[in-house]
């Protein structure tokens, strides 16, 4: 009998290991590649992207964004319109079933941090509260890369333990590291 409940405790200590860094809970709300980019010492605003994915049969929304190294935290999304770069805030992102709902710079969807208490500086990590519709609120941290990184994990070499030797980085045009 103890065998078999050592097993049992064995195996689920591994199912819990194997969910991996990104979080997930029952109601199939999936949030994960959670980052910021650094931003110079006097910047008042930053950004977080991440990826939020929906493996419940119920479509979701994400309603509302905090966190305690800004004063504000809202969705927003970058568009061009007639050669314009624009910002906007949105009320809300739907979640649907199967349909990955990525924040990155390429896709101008991003949570945008004004009013910033301290720069956010590389290798520091970012905590959000994301609110949503139907899940309800679900906490996660932002691991801050480079000023200028166009994607999660892109650090300097000087960040000791965080840097990726190897790995090409993107630039948009016109846009100088």
């Amino acid at each position: 009998m103890r065998i078999g409940l050592r097993m049992t405790i064995v195996a689920l200590l591994a199912l819990f290991a194997m969910r991996g860094s990104g979080l997930a809970d029952e109601t199939g709300i999936h949030i994960d590649q959670a980052w910021a980019r650094a931003t110079p010492g006097g910047a008042k605003t930053g950004a977080v992207y991440l990826t939020l994915s929906n493996n419940g049969n119920a479509a979701d929304k994400l309603i509302a964004t905090s966190t305690p190294t800004a004063e504000k935290a809202e969705l927003h999304v970058t568009t061009v319109e007639n050669g314009v770069m624009k910002m906007r805030p949105v009320p809300m992102l739907d979640v649907a079933p199967g349909k990955p709902v990525v924040m990155d710079p390429m896709s101008g969807y991003h949570i945008m941090l004004t009013g910033l208490k301290a720069p956010l500086k590389e290798g520091d990590r970012v905590p959000l509260t994301l609110t949503f519709e139907h899940a309800g609120t679900r906490e996660v941290n932002a691991t801050v890369a480079k000023v200028g990184a166009m994607r999660a994990g892109e650090m300097s070499q000087s960040v000791p333990g965080m840097s990726a030797p190897g790995e090409s980085h993107m630039s948009m045009p016109g846009m100088q590291h």
